[in-house]
């Protein structure tokens, strides 16, 4: 039993070396490259510089929500388009959008990239237009029940629409008719028959999301939401840069302090408990670069810490327990094991309620906010099964040994 717990405390420690100096340095086996985890967190506005900017739409419209979506969407392809892959565009609030993008100086180059309406036509073999987007009533993803349930896309069209459509589609069945948008082909779709009474499909997709996503971009250029812009900046990242490495070393300064306080009041179960906080500060930061769409923001570090102080909480509500059960006479395994069990409920307790409030604040928050939200939900989510999982295993481990000083386990 001694020897057994022991190897498994060493293969421990030594993992926690290894994929710790694999996260540091990252790792090149041939042609295989596995970057530094430093490298491969995204890190969002405030730290890396770029531009933000802020749209209000005109909620008064109907059906706002959609048409918000949609305009979302094709500011989303415009700037993928010119190559801003890693741009964000989220709602803000009830009526606004937001725009942020990394690693750029010029706010009017971008702006005069999403902000022009988007023009969607319908257009025959010879580039003639046939109809415009404006035309459009609804388009919405659905399925060909009569055809196997494949994925379409039906559409209404306005009284004067209709007729134009009605008239063309049934002199030219056979032929091809192009849906362009921004001068772009969206799909091209045989005519099969005369469309008449306002309303036709759109067939041809590969999945519904496909369906959907063209979907959006018809209404976009059909119904372009009405924007303004109410605010835009330009973030330094000089600025950026130097509040990374501050918080980083105060990070780093806290953690080692901590380490020697767990060490210093709670001897064995302290030392444990650093091993544990070791292992979740691990699986926090390859979450942060393994997760897609996660950026690392200021407010997001804050976020970090706070989940660390939920750890080290959770191992001090087990080690106060455990404490209690060995001054009451309880051999140190039997003290390990009811000391956990008291300990479970408020350890869950206080991370779920946590958890709660990062998800409304992921749901609700934009920027900064949201990015504190996404850190707190992935640390306290950590903090919640290193508590209940990691702690206890290396606690069991340590009681393996067969340290009988009490003095070792507890003041």
């Amino acid at each position: 039993m001694k020897t057994r717990s022991l190897v498994t405390l060493l293969v421990t420690l030594l993992l926690i070396v290894l994929v710790g100096a694999l996260a540091v340095n990252g790792l090149t086996v041939g042609k295989y490259i596995v970057k530094p985890v430093g490298s491969a967190i995204k890190l969002g506005l405030d730290l890396r510089g770029g531009i933000y900017a802020v749209y209000k739409g005109d909620s008064s419209v109907e059906d706002f929500e959609t048409l918000r979506n949609a305009t979302i969407t094709i500011m989303i392809n415009r700037l993928t388009a010119q190559g801003y892959t890693e741009a964000t565009v989220t709602p803000q609030g009830s009526d606004r959008i937001r725009i942020e993008i990394p690693d750029v100086e010029d706010p009017n180059e971008i702006l005069s990239i999403v902000g022009t309406p988007a023009h969607l036509t319908f257009e025959d073999p010879d580039g003639n237009v046939i109809l415009e987007g404006k035309s459009i009533k609804k388009a919405s993803p659905a399925y060909d029940t009569e055809n196997g349930n494949a994925p379409i896309i039906a559409f209404e069209l306005d009284d004067e629409g209709a007729k134009i459509f009605g008239d063309y589609t049934g002199a030219h069945i056979g032929e091809v008719l192009s849906i362009m948008l921004d001068g772009k082909t969206l799909t091209a779709p045989k005519i099969n028959s005369a469309i008449t009474g306002g309303s036709g499909i759109i067939t041809g997709f590969s999945s519904i999301e496909e369906a959907q996503t063209t979907a959006n971009l018809i209404l976009s250029g059909a119904l372009p939401l009405d924007i303004t812009l109410i605010e835009s900046n330009v973030v330094s990242p000089t600025l950026g840069i130097g509040a990374l490495e501050s918080s980083l070393l105060a990070g780093i300064i806290g953690v080692i302090l901590i380490m020697l306080f767990m060490i210093a009041v709670y001897r064995v179960p302290g030392v444990v408990a650093d091993l544990a906080l070791c292992i979740y500060i691990l699986v926090v930061f390859y979450a942060l670069a393994l997760v897609p769409g996660v950026q690392l923001t200021l407010p997001g570090i804050a976020g970090i810490l706070l989940g660390i102080g939920m750890a080290v909480d959770g191992n001090v509500i087990i080690f106060e327990r455990f404490r209690e059960e060995l001054k009451g006479g309880r051999s140190i395994e039997s003290a390990c094991q009811r000391g956990y069990k008291n300990a479970l409920s408020s350890i869950i307790d206080s991370n779920v309620t946590t958890i709660i409030a990062a998800i409304v604040l992921m749901y609700f928050g934009t920027g900064s906010v949201k990015g504190f939200a996404v850190t707190l939900f992935i640390g306290v989510l950590a903090s919640m099964i290193s508590s209940v999982f990691i702690t206890r295993f290396l606690l069991r481990q340590a009681a393996g040994l067969g340290i009988k000083n009490t003095k070792l386990w507890a003041r």
